[in-house]
């Protein structure tokens, strides 16, 4: 139907088409493949048809708004498919352009306002506005320049994005061709690439099978293979006001760990960082810390343990500065399981604890009959091929729970496992004959080679500290967990019992503690 809008000078109203956002499909706007072109901005609607209802044609009651009311209906009832046709051109030579889209809501533009997607290319989207008819050709004329050809879709729009409005600009300027309107192919290409400047990778939520991961992908199911240490700063006063700076917490790391090392107990560093604690704070110490307000005390604050500031409530907040020090075994944890049977009278192995809070087994006695578990287990051989090595035969956990140190107080004092009660637990295992499950720190194959072998033995200092590279020494990285439990091999008969097929040399000497051994 053709609808005579001469009136008022070309003044009568229309609802125009929108585009309010481009595919990626050339076609889509350029009719290209024997296709109809979609409509475009300036487009002038002509008709709306809802599924198998009759259409609605122009001109429409009420403008955009009444299309609106009919656009809500619809989505209400379910009936969302919508076939669009629009005239682009004035009358003599206009050109009827379809497009078949879905109804959407669009919440930025309001309540019951709605968008129209394609049904072929999800990406692209229109609206619809209130214009004259004479403002819809200007449209239009100003990127077709009144071309029948060219209306059929080839080119951009007035109103696209200012920066796309630019990107096109300097796109023709670098390919020597100030006027962008004459070449329609490089004007969809640079529509193209807007869309594409304006397009982003999403983001979102997948769900993860957490508690089967930790089931099969941890040795020990639910508890993790990362060792620290956190070292709180040291009070400088009983009240505990005030507290070391950074630099001394850092350096009581150091020698925990250094000595920790020192004793035979087999790990490596990893990692260093400071970690901020929330504490509350008054008095003296809150004058002191929370009235620092401008960027020039922040260099105050460099090497301070504790320092503050005041929230909206007027509470004085602390932060201490505790230093977390991140290490690991040399070789890894192995597993030791100790079956118990009936008639067994003792463990046979007694346990201790270094002054940096490790438990370690330090005696296994020397009964092999068959009322000593220990015998069986092979941790004789185990524990004496630690003692030729140097090493301290760690326990780090009990079943799944960890028995390492974890923390240092304010005080200085080193909270960790106490030794009594731990050979209690062990014992209850013997008379509930309930298999006992350790863990124990493996320390690395000593290197194969004589040569080494012999320098190290005839080294002053027996003891390589971390933190500290030797310029003329080469690092010999650790073997892998798999190289040292290979090594480990059941020994059968009366002896049955695990050991190693290398003997290891001497790298650490063994300190006498004071701690009393608990025999289990």
């Amino acid at each position: 139907m053709k609808m005579d809008r001469s009136d008022g000078g070309g003044r009568a109203a229309v609802v125009a088409i929108e585009c309010v956002a481009g595919g990626s499909k050339a076609e889509e706007w350029s009719g290209a493949g024997g296709e109809t072109a979609a409509p475009q901005t300036g487009d002038i609607l002509e008709e709306v048809t809802f599924g198998g209802s009759p259409p609605v044609q122009a001109p429409f009651k009420g403008g955009r708004a009444g299309i609106m009311k009919y656009l809500h209906s619809a989505f209400k009832r379910g009936d969302t498919s919508v076939l669009l046709k629009a005239r682009r051109g004035g009358e003599p030579s206009a050109v009827i352009v379809e497009l078949h889209a879905c109804v959407v809501p669009h919440p930025p533009a309001g309540r019951r306002q709605y968008l129209l997607r394609s049904i072929r290319d999800p990406n692209y989207a229109v609206g619809l506005v209130d214009r004259s008819e004479s403002e819809c050709i200007a449209l239009q004329n100003r990127m077709f320049q009144g071309s029948p050809h060219k209306a059929m879709g080839h080119g951009r729009y007035s109103r696209e994005p200012l920066a796309c409005h630019f990107l096109e600009i300097a796109r023709n300027v670098a390919l020597g061709n100030s006027d962008s309107r004459s070449s329609p192919q490089r004007s969809r290409s640079s529509r193209v690439v807007c869309v594409l400047s304006n397009t982003q990778v999403q983001d979102g939520y997948v769900s993860y099978p957490w508690e089967k991961k930790m089931r099969e992908s941890l040795r020990t199911s639910n508890s993790s293979c990362f060792l620290s240490m956190l070292i709180l700063p040291k009070a400088s006063d009983p009240s505990g006001t005030r507290y070391s700076s950074l630099e001394d917490t850092l350096s009581r790391a150091n020698a925990w760990f250094n000595s920790s090392q020192a004793s035979g107990v087999p790990i490596a560093f990893s990692s260093l960082q400071t970690e901020a604690l929330l504490t509350k704070i008054s008095g003296e110490t809150a004058s002191s810390t929370v009235n620092m307000g401008s960027l020039a005390d922040l260099s105050n604050l460099a090497n301070v343990s504790l320092y503050g500031f005041e929230d909206y409530h007027g509470v004085d907040i602390g932060v201490v500065r505790a230093v977390r020090l991140w290490y690991t075994p040399k070789a890894g944890e192995v597993p030791l399981e100790i079956m118990l049977q009936e008639g067994d009278t003792k463990l046979g192995f007694a346990i201790s604890r270094t002054e940096e809070g490790f438990i370690y087994i330090s005696s296994v006695t020397d009964d092999n009959n068959s009322g000593v578990a220990a015998a069986r287990s092979g941790l004789k051989e185990l524990f004496k091929e630690a003692s030729e090595a140097s090493k301290l035969l760690v326990i780090s956990r009990v079943g799944d729970e960890k028995v390492l140190p974890w923390m240092v107080s304010t005080s200085g004092a080193i909270r960790c496992f106490d030794t009594v009660s731990l050979s209690q637990k062990l014992s209850l295992h013997r008379h509930a004959l309930k298999p006992i499950l350790l863990h124990l720190l493996m320390w690395e194959t000593p290197p194969s080679s004589p040569t080494s072998v012999a320098k190290r033995s005839e080294a002053t200092t027996p003891l390589s500290l971390p933190f500290e590279l030797s310029p003329t020494s080469s690092f010999v990285p650790p073997p892998p967990v798999d190289k040292v439990l290979q090594d480990l091999v059941y020994r059968g008969g009366a002896e049955g019992g695990l050991t190693r097929d290398t003997a290891g040399d001497v790298s650490f000497r063994f300190h006498n503690f004071s701690n009393t051994r608990n025999w289990v």
